[in-house]
């Protein structure tokens, strides 16, 4: 091309992107003058709300809004059940729950002998408590009757520490705790008033000097104790040397801690349910030493200093032996009432911008840099985490077949068309079809790029011999497991579960499968649950929309087991352990797995942000359903086998689902007579 041509492709194109240019200006002016009329707009509109809310006919029907804000809040939260099998289910669940109430509350104070027993028990340790309050004008009832909760402790190895920032029209908070501290020598209780009020974080750390105590225990000033709180702890500490021990809890209203509003049994320590969710909380109790490596609370995080300490507390605890020690009774009541936390956390949007910042901490403490956290549709303090991927290595999908030309090419075309990742291939593990559609149908995927055909023929079927057989002749260096009978819903993921599986403390990762009613099929697996007593899905049947118990189904948690349906895992951790074990030929397989995986110290996540339809047992019907006896015979054979391989974790219970529960529902339902403190 000549000099002249050049130059005239030059101006052409030169041309051509001013004009491109000019048009982006035309559209932004104008984008900005509709966006100025809108702020004019939304001004105006605000001005006259505030006036329409200070006016007598806006006060006038405030109990009526009330009464259809209630009214509407019940009619989501019905829906959210999803069938009328499900509110009937919900309204037993919720009876039990009342009917229980009782063994949480006064009723389960020791009495008689039992408490007679407790308070002559010798323990071979002397612990010291030292439980921290920070004080700032605090109701007297309320601290009269925290006072009292932390004298009435059948276990006496505690100290008081209070700092007290209350002002001075508060003088009365003084006064209470040295009446209080004359009861008890003046030794135990102490006290410490402070010159101004430096927030919570720093008017606890106050309290953390005025501690003598090997063991400090953090409590908030209008909250109640068990009076066996200190006792239970003590029985973890004479056969466990724990760093960091926690209980479960409960939120009352009103005069009695019997008024129960929320009652909450948690899981045993899981990293994944923490950095989302502070479940912790109350009543933490943690060796000195443990403060002394992690440090104290940080102002900087008050409104979720709690979260942020506990974070780094069990960072540290974790590396020790025993480290985190979860008593799986309520031991502490949470007062809920107008102004706390635990009434209202949406309204202190300053605790919810701690609580990432917490959460970011964290993070970036175990060496994560570029991730994104924000609020979900749960809680404002329950979080989605979106990791960094830190790199796009090839992922093999591997897809066990026979016949069922239609669910396999739903399934496939699914892969291809929604899959936002690019880098994977897909194996179809083939076992002895013979119909001319599924022929036909793989005459086509074999000439698509990255899709592989792998013949495997069986006098017996075994899903773990075709899996093995899949990933041998797979190449990628994370492995999918997914059944021909499910459906992308999500186009990322693959990246949702890619996230977690490239962490090396993970090693299955586990997504969430709907049924074509948009019910839920799979959301986490536990150990023993179901009449088998082997393992079993929870939540299972809930509408897809439901928040599930304390909004677990709104974030990334640690399970004992995921399904194999739709599995991720590194191939290095899958040929570590063995890959599937042929023993289990239909069923069990894949928690097989995740257990293998667990006792190899590794942690299996669900995440609810991978989602598909999960057409189950349309390939070769179910094995429980009573319908065939061969396969149900076969199912119980090898639950059998389950039950002695895996005995002792069986015994031990599922460290995820709190012994609460009952083993006979899915879902989180509470035991009619719960184990009794003793």
């Amino acid at each position: 091309m000549s000099e002249k041509g050049r130059d005239l492709n030059t101006e052409q194109m030169l041309s051509y992107y001013k004009g491109l240019y000019e048009k982006e200006k035309e559209k932004n002016e104008k984008l900005t003058r509709e966006l100025t009329d809108l702020e004019a707009e939304h001004t105006e509109l605000k001005l006259k709300w505030d006036a329409l809310k200070q006016s007598l006919i806006y006060r006038a029907i405030m109990p009526f809004r009330l009464a259809w804000s209630h009214f509407k809040n019940a009619c989501i939260r019905v829906k959210r059940l999803g069938s009328f099998s499900e509110v009937r289910r919900k309204i037993k669940s919720k009876r039990i729950e009342r009917a229980a109430y009782k063994y949480h509350g006064t009723e389960s104070f020791l009495k008689g002998e039992e408490l007679v027993r407790a308070k002559e028990r010798k323990f071979s340790k002397k612990h010291v408590f030292s439980i921290l309050v920070p004080l700032y004008n605090t109701p007297e009832k309320f601290l009269r009757e925290l006072l009292d909760s932390v004298e009435a402790q059948i276990y006496g190895g505690w100290e008081l520490c209070f700092a007290d920032g209350s002002d001075d029209e508060h003088g009365y908070v003084a006064d209470i705790v040295s009446e209080y501290a004359s009861h008890e020598g003046g030794e135990r209780i102490k006290y410490k008033k402070l010159d101004h009020n430096g927030g919570i974080s720093e008017n606890t750390n106050a309290c953390f000097e005025l501690a003598t105590g090997d063991y400090y225990a953090l409590m908030d000033h209008d909250d109640l104790l068990h009076p066996s709180a200190l006792y239970e702890y003590m029985k973890v500490l004479e056969e466990k040397d724990a760093w960091f021990i926690y209980s479960d809890e409960a939120t009352f209203q009103g005069d009695s801690i019997n008024n129960m509003v929320t009652l909450h049994f948690k899981p045993d320590f899981a990293i994944d349910n923490l950095r989302a969710n502070n479940y912790i909380c109350h009543f933490s109790a943690f060796k000195r030493e443990l403060v002394e490596k992690a440090g104290k609370f940080r102002s900087d995080y008050d409104g979720s200093q709690d979260h942020d300490l506990i974070l780094r507390l069990t960072h540290e605890a974790v590396k020790h032996t025993d480290g985190v020690v979860h008593v799986p009774h309520i031991l502490y009541y949470w007062r809920s009432h107008a102004g706390s936390t635990a009434a209202d956390i949406n309204a202190k949007t300053y605790a919810i911008d701690a609580a990432k910042r917490a959460v970011a901490s964290s993070l970036m403490r175990d060496g994560m840099e570029g991730f994104e956290i924000e609020s979900s549709k749960a809680f404002a303090t329950i979080f989605r985490i979106r990791y960094k991927l830190l790199a796009k290595p090839l992922v093999s999908i591997i897809i066990p077949n026979k016949e069922h030309e239609s669910d396999l090419r739903r399934c496939i075309d699914s892969i291809m068309l929604r899959s936002s990742y690019e880098n994977y291939e897909i194996i179809v593990v083939e076992n002895g079809s013979t119909s001319p559609e599924i022929r036909s149908y793989y005459e086509e995927l074999e000439k698509a790029p990255g899709i592989k055909i792998k013949e495997v023929l069986q006098e017996r079927f075994n899903y773990s011999e075709l899996i093995n057989k899949g990933v041998e002749a797979s190449s990628g260096e994370y492995i999918l497991l997914l059944n021909n009978d499910t459906e992308i819903v999500t186009r990322d993921w693959i990246e949702e579960l890619l996230m977690y599986a490239q962490r090396e403390d993970v090693g299955a990762v586990g997504c969430k499968l709907y049924y074509p009613d948009h019910t839920i099929q799979h959301a986490g697996v536990v150990i023993g649950l179901g009449a088998h007593r082997t393992a079993g899905h929870v939540h299972y049947k809930l509408a897809s929309t439901n928040l599930g118990y304390m909004g677990r189904l709104c974030y990334a948690q640690n399970f004992t087991a995921v399904t194999g349906a739709c599995l991720m895992i590194s191939r290095k951790d899958f040929d570590a352990c063995g890959g599937l074990d042929t023993d289990f030929a239909v069923a069990l397989n894949d928690v097989d797995l995740c257990l293998k995986l667990r006792h190899m110290g590794k942690v299996n996540v669900f995440t609810p942000f991978a989602e598909l339809y999960h057409y189950e047992s349309a390939s070769r019907g179910s094995d429980v359903d009573g319908e065939d006896d061969g396969r149900a015979a076969r199912y119980e054979q090898e639950s059998e086998a389950f039950r002695q391989k895996w005995a002792e974790d069986l015994t031990a219970g599922d460290p995820y689902f709190n012994p609460n529960f009952s083993l006979d529902h899915s879902n989180f339902t509470l035991k009619v007579s719960p184990q009794s403190l003793s």
